[in-house]
């Protein structure tokens, strides 16, 4: 495994760590993080309510949690990325369970070099995958690409609380309790290591904010969520 952060090959890194903690995932997301998982995606879903968007594109798609949820708000279409086939498996389990198929698609692919046209969606989820761009900038850069001018990117990634005791609490959890019960039911030590090392170095709050600055957004919005734990950030493409 790569160091966190923009490196050459952790792409590659990525895709096999998933792959292979793919079977526990969900369950792991609902201990990890005590159900909160479900209250950040629906904090994500209201921010795009109001924009009525017609065709959403999901990054790091992962199991389809998120591109289910956003199906709710009644798009035409919701296309789903990710690197990983056997996370996209199961994310196509649960399409076809809720009767989705004919919103939802889900498809391989890397967020830094799209198969779509440009200016062909109206809005772009990412959840908790952002941190694992092989280059952050070419990541969001090439979303910014394919959302149509006035269209909305919305961010949901882990960060770190700055607030005493909070921040030690979490620490005491991410260092230690994560790794612990992520190893116990995965049997994939080091992703479990991996997610408390890439939120240390990944840029969150107003650094993030800056990031989607450099990368042409406007209308920037940063939300902590749950003490800081986690973020909720928004950028919109601008109309020229």
């Amino acid at each position: 495994m790569p160091p966190p952060g923009q490196a050459p090959g952790k792409r590659e890194a990525v895709e096999a760590m998933f792959d292979g903690v793919a079977p526990r995932y969900d369950l792991l997301n609902r201990l990890l993080s005590f159900g909160m998982d479900r209250v950040w995606r629906r904090a994500a879903i209201r921010l795009l309510r109001a924009e009525a968007p017609a065709r959403i594109l999901d990054i790091a798609t992962g199991t389809a949690d998120l591109a289910i949820a956003a199906a709710g708000l009644g798009p035409e279409r919701v296309v789903g990325v990710d690197l990983s086939e056997q996370m996209l498996a199961r994310g196509r389990m649960k399409v076809r369970r809720l009767g989705l198929d004919g919103t939802v698609t889900l498809e391989c692919g890397d967020a830094a070099r799209l198969s779509f046209p440009d200016a062909c969606f109206d809005a772009a989820l990412v959840g908790f995958g952002v941190r694992n761009f092989e280059n952050l900038q070419d990541g969001i850069r090439e979303m910014r690409r394919v959302l149509r001018p006035g269209g909305v990117l919305v961010i949901l990634e882990f960060s770190r609380p700055g607030a005493f005791p909070i921040r030690k609490l979490y620490e005491v959890y991410s260092n230690v309790v994560l790794p612990f019960i992520g190893r116990l039911l995965s049997g994939n030590p080091a992703a479990y290591q991996y997610l408390p090392a890439s939120v240390k170095v990944f840029p969150s709050g107003e650094d993030f904010l800056d990031e989607l600055r450099e990368a042409g957004y406007a209308d920037l919005l940063w939300k902590p969520l749950t003490f800081g734990v986690v973020s909720l950030y928004r950028g919109r493409v601008p109309v020229v």
